[in-house]
């Protein structure tokens, strides 16, 4: 399994699948790193030559990833908060941010449902 960015690759898959399982990585971005360090997409990760993996090593440095980039979403979330935006105040209320119902929905946001009272007359 190759390292990249402190994530393992899985080997049995195209890099450009493996590349997804860095933060910050899809599909198209993946593609994108491996034209430009002139690696076959389809090639799978574990048959990567070393200068293979140096050249995509590099290629991932320029673009923000990992713990760079949870870093800088958390900051926009805690920005958000702090200045008291409609984003902020659903974000520390742990509601859906953009605009979803939440009247019959949203059970990912809201947990488990909670029991009322007396509820049925």
């Amino acid at each position: 399994m190759a390292r990249i960015k402190g994530v393992d690759i899985p080997n049995d898959k195209h890099i450009c699948i493996s590349l997804t399982y860095i933060y910050g990585i899809g599909r198209s971005l993946a593609k994108k790193i491996c034209k430009n360090a002139k690696v076959d997409p389809t090639k799978k990760a574990g048959d990567l030559t070393q200068e293979e993996l140096i050249a995509l090593r590099d290629e991932i440095n320029k673009h923000p990833t990992e713990g760079d980039l949870r870093r800088e979403v958390n900051m926009n979330i805690k920005t958000k908060m702090e200045i008291n935006s409609y984003q902020g105040t659903r974000h520390k209320k742990g509601l859906p941010v953009r605009g979803q119902r939440t009247n019959r929905n949203a059970r990912t946001r809201k947990g488990k449902g909670k029991v009322v009272a007396n509820k049925k007359k």
